[in-house]
């Protein structure tokens, strides 16, 4: 595994956004969206073993994980199961953010593990990369479909990608709109949703606003 940095911050998004948690940033990544925030997380990293991750995790004393990037599923699968089962056998509380490309049904979860799946929008120029078996594989009530939206067209294609794949918050379906860091205003978003009466999370970027939105390692 490659591994780009370790932290511990509030989380920033999704359900236990205000939470503190403990990032574990992989290197790399097979997407390039328009408006990557993590560049350096492409290349920048040094190996270590899952039991390497481990150790470093338990030094942060969080009982709260988010693995993410980068793309954390483009490690060796075998070594990313083996960091989920330790975390499984310790009780660990985790997210695993992805970037929707991946195939998700290869890894197996244990209780208090969740995916977020991040489905990529048309202005990230990376929509069509898209794994959408993915939306078959994501659990009601325990996993999370985020979606990142720049533009009023990228909103009405999650609404398509909703209605096409039956993702009913009735059902259990946990859906998450953010807009894209200063291209979209929040109240914009905000009215798309209650108007079109859409039982979604709407969320901003915590960290960006508690922090400098360029600084690292938060």
């Amino acid at each position: 595994m490659r591994l780009n940095e370790i932290f511990l911050s509030i989380q920033g998004e999704t359900s236990t956004a205000g939470l503190p948690t403990t990032f574990v940033r992989f290197t790399g990544c097979n997407l390039r969206c328009t408006y990557c925030d993590t560049k350096y997380s492409y290349f920048e990293g040094d190996t270590i073993t899952p039991e390497g991750v481990m150790e470093l995790i338990r030094e942060k004393k969080c009982k709260r994980v988010c693995l993410t990037g980068g793309e954390p599923l483009i490690q060796p699968r075998s070594e990313m199961q083996s960091l989920l089962d330790m975390l499984g056998a310790e009780g660990y509380e985790v997210s695993i953010e992805t970037d929707g490309s991946i195939d998700i049904s290869k890894f197996l979860l244990h209780d208090n593990q969740r995916f977020i799946v991040d489905m990529k929008v048309p202005s990230s120029a990376m929509s069509e990369k898209m794994y959408l078996p993915n939306l078959q594989h994501v659990v009601p009530h325990r996993d999370e479909i985020k979606f990142v939206v720049g533009t009023r067209a990228d909103y009405e294609w999650c609404l398509n990608l909703i209605r096409e794949h039956g993702l009913d918050p009735k059902q259990g379906y946990q859906l998450v709109f953010s807009p894209i860091f200063k291209e979209l205003q929040y109240e914009d978003l905000v009215n798309w949703i209650l108007e079109d009466e859409l039982d979604a999370r709407f969320q901003v970027q915590l960290h960006k606003i508690v922090w400098d939105p360029d600084k690292r390692g938060v």
